[in-house]
């Protein structure tokens, strides 16, 4: 027998005259179960098939009196000698015969020399196994050989060689003449690797197309092959029904001046997560099958066979000892020759390494030269303590660690240090594997039956893997197969067996396996009930029944084609009864039926005859059957027709039959429909047309009345009514013939009298003789005309009427208001029309009258173009009303009256500054921006207004300063901090004075702190001390920034941010390393352009030094009430709820008391006070003019108290008003407000 590993597939011929009971089946079923055993665990493929193969190759030999050689240099192919000579006789080399073809390909074959003991060669065929892992089922690879092979490469890729590091391609050609689309091509690395997915940095996949030649060309480029990428490779090309296939192999060269390593895959973990060798192969799951041999063999050390055994000798001794992570123990012994040495704190060290049973104890032990020593021991980089699972003992000058109950996770590296040395080992922990206690047996069963196979394990819940043929079942919803598990017993479950189930079923565990043969075969089938001929008329029901002797399913076919349920076709199936039912039957339903049911070779077949009458289908005609047609257009009227066989078609009009050829009209006859053709309809062609059908089943005959309609004439020229702003009223009579169709309405269209081009003015039909047309431009002149629609089309426009011109007066001006009153004059001003028209605007008449009377007087006899006019000669104290109209050519527009009567008297309004709220406080910018204040103001005459700045005029060379009649602005427009100070505006009218003040604050980055010295130096600490900077920036110091540096490379790093004291400790500092320190000084504009530097260095020495503690006193946060932020004078508006807010800070806490003009306010239920965090506030609901006056809050407490106090001034309400409506001045309105609240100082 020899065997072959090539590629992932382990290939064998088997020599039966030898006396070998061995079965493919089951050396397959080993090498799987040597895939299976870590599931856990992704191997590189060389690496797992390398270790699969040894297992196989163990077990063959235990059969067998052949003579393995085997080889780890060339893992991929192995071989096994038979005692005796000769190749193989015919009968030998003939496969047996299970029930299933095995698929052979001339690509996946070569030849295999293998040397004999005689010295001779023989060559030896090498196939690919059909039970080798990864290959489906044997009806699958005989479908795929016997149906979907075929020649499609031109070209096929050829194996090749290539060293580490190096690039090589492989080139497949399609020819594409044959091909309608382009194949699809992928290609694989083992039996399952789709590359795919892989391509990237290493791998590349490349297409193109020769046009001329019609070849695609398809190429897989390694770049920088390593030596992991060997291996066999396969490329398939599909096309619809047709595939192709080819393996290569590809070789991979160490190069000479790089060490032998293993590419291992991201995935690959082994069980102990976290362990600093997390990542290497793990090959305890390839070796938990073997059993555990009962006799006791004498302990080998291992470790001192690898340290001298040749490298290529290490995957024998690992398989013969049991090492469960060679490729682990390796890399650690790399580690441990790396970390042989002497110690002086150890005169014992560990041993390189433990080995210990899953559930075991460990024992390890070192010996100290000082018992002094302070010894800790480490897994994996973590100290371990003292448990019921570790154990520490002092024996001596021994130290012991006992680890109890080894579990995988134990499975790591292990080091103790003492003082600064330290010495490690490796603990591998074993699993006992799990075997087959109870084996599977052989079963034979019918079609349709259930089957359950039953095996038990030596472990409850143990992991356990099915296979059919060599392919995994997994338990998955819509798998036909179910597994069961019930603690050690496993079961296989199979609800209807079918033929396709007919296998070869094995179990397999990480210590055993076991496999049965399952035979299904059929019961013979008996016809109880055939079918029966059928002659059925058009439109009934088709029913076909059939009994067989079985429950199973079947097929239907008409004709030979194969029949599908549909909505009419109807198949049933209920027990061995079977049905095809057509509902309503059609002529296409009339054939040969035949009913075969599934997995046997027979077939009942019956005959359909349908009938059918000839028919006329006019239902698309309607009730009456006319049809329209419009004069000059072509007619082609098609009338479906039926019948079996195909009717005689005659058409007539009158007393003249229609013939098929020839003439302007003529009838067409088709096998499902006859055509009436009219080739330009005419209006003498209207009529009843008649057609009849006839065959030998009957006739059919009907009426048809073809009516021929045109559009109608144009209307007579509209004319136009009536003219308005953009608007005409227009009217028409109907046309004096309508088409032959009612009248369905009137389109309207309009055009500029100039213009050529016609604009449609409705787009949905006007069903009256009358239409408004609107939207147009004034003092331009239109014409319009109208259009006749019927069900035909649009008639011809009618003439245009005469032309015609829209024209509007204006609308009435706007914002009609009084500019200035004199004692005998008054000035009014307003806005133009909102809107004037294409009239345009000639001017402005003014009108007024006297208060009493009903005349109006024109005060400008010719027309004003200016929107502001004077009226003149008036007598001081009377009272006018005021008009205005605008004018144009279509005439005056509706006036614009003033609301109310104006008073012939001049009025002195005192000055008041309107304060902006945000200039209230101080208003601060910093240097180099802008400062643009509007401080608005009202009096009459206009005032005059006065800058001054901390008392001295403003200089104007610097400070722009703008006055208009209502505000004034301040501009500067790059502030700097000489700008800061107190600005005072004066607004003056005649006698009377109103003041302002603004405190503009101008602020930059303040300066560096003054003096930085080094207080006191102990430990890893140093005490700064600093004064605050000269200059502040013109703010309030906000915080310092400490940074620190080392004297040898002088690098600054921040220490502390927003500090805000002026001293500070800094602490963690290196000991033996020399500081300096810098301190910048923050305010709201950011930290200082410079730092203050320590003069002095700062030394942490090494020898420690005693620190004393200073002696803090307690703070006292004790303090007097002191107000953070004062009342602000308040204008409240009469019927609105005002506030009065403030902040105040003490300790203790302060009580708050409010005062309204020195009195305290004490239960009104008009004022509500609140606080929350210092913030005082009192809310006034709904103040009138009474409440206005002087508020104090008082806040007190045993250390002292404060006040605050402001204004508060209510203006408006229902007084206010009617006075200001009356006319009354707001001065003297002012003046009389004052007066009541003296008066009433607590009350309305």
């Amino acid at each position: 027998m020899s065997c072959h590993l090539v590629g992932g597939n382990l290939n064998a011929d088997l020599d039966t005259s030898a006396g070998h009971d061995i079965s493919c089946n089951n050396a397959s079923l080993i090498f799987q179960q040597a895939l299976l055993a870590d599931k856990n665990t992704n191997y590189s493929d060389q690496d797992i098939l390398g270790q699969a193969f040894e297992d196989a190759l163990e077990v063959l030999q235990q059969h067998s009196d052949g003579e393995i050689q085997y080889s780890p240099e060339n893992e991929t192919e192995a071989e096994i000698l038979p005692p005796a000579e000769t190749t193989p006789s015919a009968e030998q080399k003939k496969p047996k015969e299970d029930g299933t073809e095995q698929a052979k390909d001339e690509d996946d074959t070569a030849s295999v020399n293998t040397s004999q003991a005689d010295g001779t060669t023989r060559s030896v065929e090498r196939k690919d196994s059909v039970w080798s892992l990864g290959d489906g089922t044997p009806e699958e690879t005989e479908k795929l050989d016997n149906s979907q092979r075929s020649t499609l490469f031109i070209e096929k890729p050829q194996g090749g060689s290539v060293n580490v590091g190096e690039n090589i391609t492989f080139i497949a050609k399609v020819e594409a003449k044959d091909l309608l689309r382009k194949p699809t091509v992928k290609w694989f690395k083992g039996k399952w690797m789709d590359l795919a997915s892989k391509a990237g940095k290493h791998l590349q996949l490349k297409e193109t197309f020769e046009r001329h030649s019609k070849v695609y060309t398809f190429e897989m480029q390694i770049i920088k092959a390593k030596e992991n990428y060997g291996g066999n490779y396969r490329c398939e090309v599909t096309y619809k029904d047709k595939f192709d296939s080819c393996s290569f192999d590809l070789e991979v060269h160490e190069s000479s001046q790089a060490a032998p390593s293993i590419d291992i895959r991201s995935a690959f973990k082994r069980s102990g997560e976290g362990q600093e060798d997390a990542g290497e192969l793990d090959f305890s799951g390839l070796l938990k099958r073997r059993e555990i041999k009962q006799e006791e063999e004498p302990e080998i050390d291992v470790w001192e066979l690898l340290k001298n055994a040749n490298p290529n000798e290490y995957e024998k001794i690992a398989f013969q000892y049991g090492i469960t992570d060679l490729r682990g123990m390796l890399k650690r012994l790399k580690r441990m020759r790396r970390e042989e040495k002497k110690s002086a704190a150890f005169s014992k060290i560990l041993d390189p390494a433990y080995q210990v049973d899953k559930g075991g104890k460990v024992r390890f032990v070192v010996e100290l030269a000082d018992p002094t020593v302070e010894l800790k021991w480490y897994k994996n980089g973590q100290e371990i303590r003292p448990s019921t699972k570790y154990i520490f003992e002092h024996k001596g000058n021994q130290r012991i660690l006992f680890i109890n109950n080894c579990t995988m996770a134990d499975d790591a590296r292990y080091h103790v240090t003492a003082g600064d040395e330290k010495c490690s080992t490796e603990l591998f922990v074993r699993e006992p594997p799990v075997v087959v206690t109870k084996a599977l047996e052989d079963l034979s069963t019918y079609v349709g039956e259930r089957v359950e196979l039953s095996c038990e394990v030596s472990e409850e819940d143990a992991n356990v893997k099915w296979f059919k043929n060599g392919v995994e079942l997994t338990n998955e919803p819509r798998s036909r197969y179910r597994l069961k598990t019930d603690g050690k017993k496993h079961t296989l479950i199979i609800d209807e067996a079918t033929k396709a189930d007919n296998a070869t079923y094995s179990v397999m565990t990480t210590g055993g396996q076991s496999a049965a043969k399952l035979s299904v075969d059929l019961r013979p089938l008996k016809i109880m009930q055939p079918l029966t001929d059928q002659t059925v008329r058009l439109g009934k029901e088709i029913t076909l029944k059939c009994e067989i002797s079985e429950n199973i399913e079947g097929k239907w076919y008409k004709n030979g084609q194969l029949l599908t349920a549909s909505d009419r076709v109807k198949l049933y199936h209920k027990g061995r009864i079977h049905r095809l039912v057509i509902a309503s039957s059609i002529v296409d339903d009339e054939g040969d039926y035949m009913f075969v049911p599934d997995a046997y070779k027979v077939n009942i077949p019956c005959r359909v005859h349908v009938i059918d009458p000839p028919r006329l289908h006019l239902e698309n005609l309607g009730d009456d059957n006319t049809v329209t047609v419009v004069a000059g257009n072509k007619l082609r009227l098609e009338i479906p027709i039926s019948g079996e066989p195909t009717p005689k078609v005659m058409w007539s009009k009158g007393d003249k039959w229609i013939m098929e050829t020839g003439g302007r009209i003529r009838a067409e006859t088709y096998p499902d429909s006859s055509c009436l053709v009219i080739d330009i309809a005419e209006r003498d062609d209207s009529g009843v047309y008649r057609i009849m059908l006839k065959n030998e089943a009957g006739e059919d005959t009907a009426n048809i009345n073809i009516k021929v309609v045109d559009v109608p004439d144009p209307p007579l020229a509209p004319n136009v009514t009536e003219v308005g702003e953009d608007w005409c009223f227009m009217n028409w009579e109907p046309p004096a013939y309508d088409g032959g169709s009612p009248l369905l309405g009137y389109f309207i269209e309009r055009k500029k009298k100039q213009s050529s081009r016609w604009m449609r003015l409705n787009f949905d039909l006007c069903k009256e003789t009358t239409f408004e047309p609107k939207k147009m431009i004034e003092g331009v002149a239109y014409e319009v005309r109208v259009f006749a629609v019927n069900a035909v089309g649009i008639s011809k426009p009618s003439m245009p009427s005469k032309a015609f011109v829209p024209l509007a007066v204006t609308s009435p001006p706007t914002l009609l208001a009084v500019d200035e009153v004199t004692d005998s004059t008054v000035t009014m001003k307003w806005r133009p029309p909102d809107h004037i028209g294409a009239a345009g605007l000639d001017g402005y008449v003014l009108e007024y009258c006297f208060e009493g009377t009903e005349e109006w007087i024109v005060a400008n006899p010719e027309l004003t173009d200016k929107t502001r006019y004077t009226i003149t000669d008036l007598p001081t104290g009377s009272k006018i009303f005021v008009r205005v109209k605008a004018v144009n050519a279509a005439g005056p527009s509706d006036p614009r009256l003033h609301p109310q009567p104006i008073l012939v008297k001049e009025v002195i309004e005192p000055p008041k500054i309107r304060l902006p709220r945000h200039l209230k406080q101080t208003y601060i910018r910093r240097v180099g921006e802008a400062v643009n204040l509007v401080i608005p103001f009202q009096g009459r005459p206009r005032p005059k207004v006065s800058w001054k700045k901390n008392g001295a005029s403003v200089d104007k060379n610097q400070i722009n300063i703008r006055n208009s009649e209502n505000d004034t602005i301040i501009f500067i427009r790059k502030a700097e901090r000489s700008h800061s100070g107190k600005y005072d505006l004066k607004v003056k009218v005649e006698n009377l004075v109103d003041k302002a003040t603004i405190d503009i604050q101008v602020v930059d980055r303040p300066g560096p702190p003054h003096v930085v010295t080094i207080q006191d130096v102990w430990g890893e600490n140093v005490a700064l001390a600093w004064q605050p900077p000269k200059d502040d920036g013109n703010a309030a110091i906000i915080g310092y920034t400490i940074q620190k540096a080392d004297k040898k490379s002088m690098e600054w790093f921040t220490v502390i941010e927003h500090y805000h004291q002026t001293s500070a400790t800094i602490t963690e500092l290196i000991i033996g390393n020399e500081y300096y320190f810098r301190i910048f000084a923050e305010n709201m504009c950011g930290l200082s352009e410079d730092a203050t530097m320590t003069k002095e260095s700062a030394v942490i020495a090494k020898d420690g030094k005693v620190y004393k503690n200073p002696i803090y006193e307690d703070f006292n946060f004790t303090e007097a009430p002191m107000f953070t932020q004062p009342l602000i004078n308040t204008h409240a508006v009469a019927g609105y709820n005002a506030t009065l807010n403030c902040s105040v800070r003490g300790n203790p806490k302060p009580k708050i008391t409010w005062m309204k003009n020195k009195v305290t306010i004490i239960n009104d239920p008009r004022y509500r006070m609140f606080g929350n965090q210092g913030v005082c506030t009192l809310e006034i609901r709904k103040p009138n003019p009474y409440d206005g006056g002087t508020y104090t809050c008082k806040a007190v407490n045993e250390l002292g108290e404060a006040a605050v106090e402001c204004k508060l001034e209510v203006k408006g309400g229902l007084s206010f008003f009617r006075l200001l409506m009356q006319g009354v001045p707001p001065h003297i309105i002012h003046s009389y407000m004052q007066e009541m609240q003296a008066g009433n100082p607590e009350g309305k």
